[in-house]
């Protein structure tokens, strides 16, 4: 599972050949919770409330390079690093 962004203790990945629909998978300590970048709704799983509100956030700043990178695991090309929350 490549990951493509860590900041705070969560890291953020994608698998590849990973299910519909486009989404990326954040884990915080023992937590993991799948996201789907157009909505960011959760999908699956749980994170704890502040974490989650951290991935949001980040996840809303880097949308198209989520969806960017999304592509690339699907064609199985390698995926871009994002930049953490400071």
């Amino acid at each position: 599972m490549p990951r493509i962004s860590e900041f705070f203790g969560i890291v953020i990945a994608m698998y590849y050949n990973d299910h519909a629909p486009p989404h990326f998978h954040a884990k915080y300590a023992e937590h993991e919770a799948e996201v789907e970048i157009s909505s960011l709704e959760l999908l699956n799983g749980s994170l704890p409330l502040r974490a989650m509100a951290l991935v949001l956030e980040w996840a809303a700043v880097h949308r198209d390079e989520l969806r960017i990178n999304w592509e690339a695991a699907r064609e199985g090309r390698p995926l871009a690093r994002i930049p953490g929350l400071e």
